[in-house]
């Protein structure tokens, strides 16, 4: 029999799930050819702005394949609803039956998004942090610098944004951090003193021009298309160029953008699951400049609905 479980059983038992060794073994097992992925669906809006992913697959020998469906509607924040929502489906991978409906409302890709940011951060950062970027003031900059409190001691902060309220609502959510956080409007002045930048924004024009050598930059943002946050030069700059799927990174993403106007080809790309593996060796001194173009692959859905399915049974 289906089980229905709701975002208030999901939190608790999320709690309880290392989702970076999560994260690391679904880029692992993706770069490795152990999962079946096919093309992301996808439903881009206008008026209001917003988009739909649909992204589904299964790991070779596994219990379960999964369907996930999430979108982002970015004029919600002003209906005082979440810009995220969405849902995960879990099958037994043996006979098609429906396991389990995880009515997460967009938590559990929101969660692994941000557990893939330390991760490329952890992999890619420079040794020496002075202080961390945040592009954008919504969930995912929130979700992604607590995240970053894992995998970095450097507590300064520089967040930029487009709205000062947005910003002091900002420190008002990590009120319970010992960040320290500053605000700027200004996305050069994050490029200027910041080793380790984020951005998070749905931009459809690059918000980033030019960094200096030795910093890192995971850019989530930009999942489809049609959105960019980053100037195509950056990635030519670039030492490394880090992507969670190649495959995926062909037709959406900072990667994807940056490929159409001709800065980088695709060859350049390398999977985290590569680095992760050994199979290549990523940062290598502290004067690289490294770019984390992720997209979001199936594999992190798959794992992160696998471990809170497989948590709450075990609990019951």
């Amino acid at each position: 029999m289906s089980r229905v479980i709701s975002l208030q059983e999901i939190q608790p038992a999320l709690k309880g799930i290392d989702l970076l060794e999560a994260m690391e073994q679904a880029f692992v097992g993706y770069s490795c050819g152990h999962a079946v992925v096919p093309p992301v669906g996808e439903l881009v809006f206008e008026k209001p702005p917003g988009d739909v992913h649909i992204k589904y697959g299964y790991m070779k020998g596994d219990a379960y394949y999964v369907v996930k469906i999430a979108s982002g509607f970015y004029d919600n924040p002003q209906l005082g609803l979440p810009s995220s929502n969405g849902l995960m489906l879990l099958f037994d991978q043996c006979t098609g039956q429906l396991l389990a409906v995880l009515l997460d409302q967009g938590y559990l890709t929101d969660m692994r998004t941000a557990a893939a940011g330390a991760l490329v951060a952890r992999m890619l950062a420079p040794p020496a942090i002075e202080r961390v970027g945040i592009i954008g003031t919504g969930i995912q900059a929130e979700l992604q610098l607590r995240m970053l409190a894992l995998v970095t001691d450097c507590r300064r902060v520089l967040v930029c944004g487009r709205h000062h309220d947005g910003m002091l609502a900002y420190i008002d959510r990590l009120v319970d951090t010992d960040f320290d956080i500053e605000l700027t409007d200004e996305p050069t002045e994050v490029a200027e003193v910041c080793q380790l930048i984020v951005t998070t924004t749905s931009s459809r024009e690059a918000l980033l021009r030019a960094v200096r050598p030795g910093t890192h930059i995971t850019a989530v943002g930009s999942d489809t298309a049609e959105k960019q946050e980053l100037d195509p030069g950056i990635l030519a700059g670039a030492d490394i160029v880090v992507v969670d799927a190649r495959a995926q990174a062909l037709s959406r993403g900072e990667a994807y953008r940056a490929m159409q106007a001709g800065a980088i080809v695709a060859d350049q790309l390398v999977e985290i699951g590569d680095i992760l593996s050994g199979n290549h060796p990523g940062r290598t001194h502290q004067q690289q400049i490294t770019v984390a173009d992720l997209t979001g692959v199936a594999t992190q859905d798959i794992a992160i609905a696998k471990a809170v399915y497989e948590r709450i049974v075990d609990a019951h």
